[in-house]
């Protein structure tokens, strides 16, 4: 049986203050170790000359939100989000508009129920509030 679910080898691991060459090991989806020689894994992913870098964070996007005349953008969170994963991003936080007389309460459930449905990625979201009703 394999230590590790994936390994990496050989790629140039770029941090925010630092690069180095070394592996990769993972683990239920989580970075398990870093280092040479790591030992086995179920599959392997050849980095030879390439840089390895962690995942963006798409901070300001709009998916799936309705705007105040009552269209809605194109992207919804499977499209947006499968575009973002091929670009390697791993996190994309929209907007998710409040509109009078609705509660962020349920702004907040209708934009996870859109997301939980479709989203590849992870997400968050920036609230545009209108009014004071919780």
């Amino acid at each position: 049986m394999s230590e590790f679910d994936l390994l990496i080898r050989g790629g140039t691991v770029v941090t925010a203050d630092t690069s180095t060459k070394c592996d990769i090991a993972v683990n239920n989806g989580r970075i398990a170790a870093l280092g040479d020689d790591l030992g086995e894994a179920a599959s392997e992913i050849d980095a030879s000359g390439r840089l390895v870098l962690p995942g963006g964070v798409d901070s300001h996007c709009h998916i799936e939100q309705l705007a105040a005349s009552g269209l809605i953008n194109s992207d919804t969170f499977e499209t947006a989000t499968r575009a973002a994963a091929a670009g390697g991003t791993t996190t994309v936080i929209p907007f998710a508009a409040q509109y009078e007389g609705m509660s962020l309460k349920k702004v907040v459930e209708d934009y996870h129920a859109l997301a939980q449905k479709g989203a590849i990625v992870d997400y968050a979201f920036h609230m545009i509030i209108a009014g004071p009703n919780p």
